[in-house]
């Protein structure tokens, strides 16, 4: 009996009243969208797959982008059996049932299995390990999806046996052509319903709503053809349905996961990079995909402390006011407070001086431990602490020309003197640099006058 899981790959027309996404799933890596670097003639999961020579994978892409699809592919094209397992709903349990089968294939026909488990990364450490041995004896194949980065989710032993291939989001000729084979194909697209006419550049708006997701795109058509049958006759789907149909869809954003953190890194990387219209164009991004603009005032509080420093102490104080002003007049008066701290700081002079000289003396801190603070510098508020010495031979710096004690070491007895903070030559840091050297000079004559 075929497995229910191949289903989709047959010929025979599809039912109507099944999702359209699911009607059109690819019956052929020929049919199959997108993904050209790995699909493409020549390219790897071509290769295995044409080649027959199976082994393990995991597949890691945003949702919508043909995992699933791919998996089920692989398996038809080398004749063997797969099993489709989702970490979201299966247990050990399951992969032992899979295990069991997988072996029963083997003794019966010698036929492979290919066990694929969608949202892998769902599963606990544990339960990613209960299939490695049956992996690692080529009792089965295994083929993981997953949306989440596998270097975090995935564990070790997991990823040492299965070979990572990455997914792209679909571009948005890539969404078009999907929505055009669905409104053309008679037997398993939007048609079997009936005839509806599109009109043009639809699809376009269509694709570029659906934001790289391929399922999304098709059930924008389907709920778009829904609507203009129940216009009337005849069915026609116009741009000026679109708003229903679009709703209120959101961006591809997962909050905590890989789109959130790279984008967040975008936008830092652009403010430090001194380019404010990239910098506006990740934060308008991050907005647009519901990120709290909360969350974007404090990084920018951060860049601005990192990455610009005292080569235009402003920046640190207009952040900081911009975040106290959105936390005033909340969405979306106040996010134009953010936008303005966003330009400012990516124009701002650029100095990691503070951050490096922070990030150097922890490491001291940490290395030489509790160094004893010298009696020196030690306050005497009392007179035992005075009878002790506390504060004796401390030079005062305003009694001291210019105000600066010069040759005083202020560092632990048993530490020598360290230059952590090095001020770049930009903005303010200049001068301050200027300063530090003409103090640094009196040090030296101090020295050698001793």
């Amino acid at each position: 009996m075929p497995d229910p899981d191949q289903q989709p790959l047959l010929d025979a027309p599809a039912a109507a009243g099944r999702p359209l996404a699911e009607r059109m799933r690819p019956r052929s890596l020929d049919e199959f969208v997108g993904q050209a670097h790995l699909v493409g003639q020549g390219r790897v999961l071509r290769r295995m797959a044409e080649g027959g020579s199976l082994h393990s994978i995991i597949l890691w892409g945003p949702p919508g982008t043909g995992k699933t699809t791919l998996a089920r592919l692989i398996a038809a094209n080398v004749e063997a059996d797969f099993i489709a397992l989702s970490a979201v709903m299966a247990g050990v349990r399951d992969v032992r049932a899979a295990v069991e089968r997988a072996r029963d294939n083997l003794a019966r026909s010698g036929r492979a299995t290919v066990l694929f488990l969608d949202e892998v990364h769902r599963f606990n450490r544990a339960q990613q390990d209960a299939f490695l041995p049956w992996v690692e004896d080529g009792t089965l194949t295994f083929i993981g999806a997953t949306t989440e980065n596998p270097s975090f989710a995935l564990n070790n032993a997991l990823l040492s046996r299965a070979r990572t291939h990455v997914l792209k989001a679909l571009t948005t000729e890539d969404l078009v052509q999907l929505l055009e084979r669905a409104a053309g194909d008679a037997n398993r697209g939007i048609a079997i319903d009936g005839p509806l006419e599109v009109e043009d550049g639809v699809f376009a708006a269509l694709a570029r709503a659906a934001d790289g997701d391929g399922r999304r795109a098709l059930s924008l058509l389907e709920v778009g053809a829904e609507l203009a049958r129940a216009a009337g006759e005849p069915a026609r789907l116009e741009a000026a349905m679109l708003e229903d149909v679009l709703g209120a869809s959101l961006r591809r954003f997962d909050r905590g996961g890989d789109e959130f953190y790279d984008q967040i890194s975008a936008l830092h990387k652009s403010v430090r990079g001194s380019d404010p219209d990239a910098a506006l164009y990740w934060f308008s991004r991050m907005l647009d995909g519901g990120c709290d603009p909360r969350y974007l005032g404090r990084r920018l509080l951060r860049i601005a402390s990192e990455d610009i420093g005292n080569a235009d102490p402003r920046a640190l104080t207009l952040a900081l006011e911009a975040a106290d002003i959105y936390e005033r007049l909340g969405s979306p008066e106040g996010e134009l407070a953010l936008a303005q701290a966003v330009v400012f700081l990516a124009c701002a002079a650029k100095s990691n001086a503070v951050y490096r000289a922070a990030q150097a003396a922890m490491d001291d801190a940490r290395e030489h431990g509790s160094l004893p603070v010298p009696l020196r510098l030690r306050n005497a508020p009392t007179r035992l602490m005075k009878e002790l010495d506390y504060g004796a031979g401390y030079r005062y710096a305003h009694d001291e020309s210019d105000a600066y004690a010069a040759g005083e070491h202020y560092f632990p007895d048993d530490l020598p003197a360290r230059r952590y903070y090095a001020p770049v030559d930009r903005g303010l840091e200049s001068r301050i640099r200027e300063k530090l050297e003409r103090l640094r000079q009196r040090d030296g004559k101090s020295d050698s006058d001793n």
